[in-house]
């Protein structure tokens, strides 16, 4: 029997959004609370077996309600949901991971590796939490010992540089690492590679919070067969940033901007730059 696997990471949940007016704060927090009961919704409507959170699910210590909201969300999936803290919301005093009870299926990793056996999947979930905001290479010398046909590693972790100060992960790691299937955060644009017999993936932000973070925002469902894990992306935003050049040469700029924004998603939150050429509206009378 195979698993069905919901990965998401890096919601940074009651996020600041400096950098906006009050109205636009206030449309993106509402977006940003509805990331909870989405992701849940997915996993039920997808049949998933097991639910992987790759850290910064918050941004600092929260508000009691964001708190409360993450809770009901969870407790909700009915299935077992683990969580390995990230760089913003690392365990330490205050840290709600630490200081509150949470839903009996949800597993929170609050320090070094360690593993958790659900004998019902054929499986072993390997992972550990940030305990400040960097951290240490936690996948070295690692290596997955687990008699379950599935071995699953989940942690908060940087592929792309060597020298990261949070928990950089290299491809030699990955491939020494026993695991099928590699289950990372930190980076907020989906990717994923393969090495030896692991996949390793991170699925970025399910929700962008700026023009650094354009394009389709979402989950990863990953599935097994019994041979390989697969992986397939899920768009969970209902709205994107994007960057747009809009070439205006031989055409009216105010036409050519009102065509292109009845062209597109009036959820997509843009930034135009006019390009091309015209003749310039110049009276020298």
């Amino acid at each position: 029997m195979g698993l069905k696997i919901l990965h998401s990471a890096d919601w940074h949940l009651d996020s600041p959004m400096t950098g906006f007016s009050q109205a636009q704060r206030a449309y993106l927090k509402k977006a940003q609370r509805e990331i909870p009961q989405r992701v849940v919704s997915l996993c039920r409507r997808e049949n998933c077996d097991l639910v992987l959170l790759a850290g910064d699910l918050f941004d600092g210590i929260p508000g009691r309600d964001w708190v409360e909201l993450l809770k009901a969300a969870l407790a909700d999936c009915g299935v077992p949901v683990f969580i390995a803290p990230g760089n913003h919301d690392y365990c330490a005093p205050g840290s709600p991971w630490l200081e509150e009870i949470w839903p009996e299926n949800v597993h929170i990793f609050t320090g070094g590796m360690e593993s958790i056996g659900l004998p019902e999947l054929n499986c072993r979930i390997y992972g550990g939490g940030y305990t400040s905001m960097d951290c240490e290479p936690l996948l070295e010398g690692f290596r997955a010992e687990g008699k379950e046909r599935y071995q699953i590693g989940l942690l908060h972790g940087d592929p792309v540089q060597i020298h990261s100060p949070y928990c950089p992960i290299t491809a030699a790691q990955v491939r020494d690492s026993g695991l099928d299937y590699l289950a990372l955060g930190h980076i907020h644009k989906a990717g994923a590679f393969r090495m030896g017999k692991t996949l390793c993936g991170w699925p970025g932000s399910p929700m962008g919070r700026g023009y650094d973070e354009t394009g389709e925002k979402g989950i990863y469902l990953g599935r097994t067969d019994g041979f390989a894990c697969e992986l397939d992306f899920l768009p969970l935003a209902h709205r994107q940033y994007r960057q747009v050049d809009l070439d205006i040469t031989g055409q009216d700029p105010e036409n050519a901007l009102r065509t292109f924004l009845a062209q597109g998603d009036p959820q997509d939150i843009l930034r135009i730059s006019l390009t091309g050429e015209r003749q310039a509206d110049l009276d020298l009378a």
